[in-house]
């Protein structure tokens, strides 16, 4: 039986998303984890018992971790299911995207491949940097959460998957960075644009 969530997420983060699953049952045990070394450190026997929970996190979880939780693992991603990878918003101002959004997906040992069971999309204002994009697609993460939290929380079994796939090519800290250099024979509106990115990171 389900009766405890790994909460893989940020030190701010946790104590409201897991104020949420403990709204849908009370008894619920939540275990706490922020770095790999955290997950790397969770007993096998606790994680057999456990469902893990992602929400907006680089860390990897390894794939043996994977294999041994009894409930599965679900990854709260950052971007929309075209945008799969490395911090997607970047590379969605970079392209001019129209439409942005967030997913949640059942993990595998491939990052950002498993199957979809939610998504919220939203379009890209006009005129928007990688920090806006990035604020506005984490509230729509948020109401991913809220939305999910129940099934998560209550019920053993997988949650329902949705007929939408995986697509484009997956991003990376390397594409990134490539992205940031500046070549000789860069144009004038992608030196700009390339200059907009970088002080929103900065």
């Amino acid at each position: 039986m389900l009766d405890t969530i790994i909460l893989l997420t940020g030190e701010v983060e946790y104590p409201l998303l897991g104020a949420v699953l403990r709204g849908h049952d009370p008894q619920l045990s939540l275990r706490p984890v922020v770095t790999l070394a955290d997950v790397a450190a969770l007993e096998p026997q606790a994680v057999r018992s456990a469902r893990l929970i992602a929400f907006a996190t680089d860390v990897v979880v390894p794939p043996h971790i994977l294999g041994q939780l009894g409930y599965g693992a679900y990854n709260f991603h950052p971007g929309p299911p075209h945008f799969p990878g490395w911090r997607p918003a970047y590379f969605a101002i970079h392209r001019q995207a129209t439409e942005f959004g967030a997913t949640a997906h059942l993990m595998l040992e491939r990052v950002d491949a498993g199957p979809i069971v939610g998504v919220e999309m939203f379009p890209v204002p006009a005129g928007s940097t990688v920090q806006g994009l990035e604020e506005l697609t984490y509230a729509r993460l948020a109401r991913l959460f809220h939305a999910l939290a129940k099934p998560l929380a209550t019920r053993s079994e997988p949650l329902a998957e949705l007929p939408v796939r995986w697509s484009g090519k997956k991003t990376s800290r390397r594409a990134l960075a490539a992205m940031c250099g500046i070549p000789l024979d860069i144009s004038t509106d992608e030196l700009n644009r390339r200059a907009e990115e970088i002080a929103a990171a900065g």
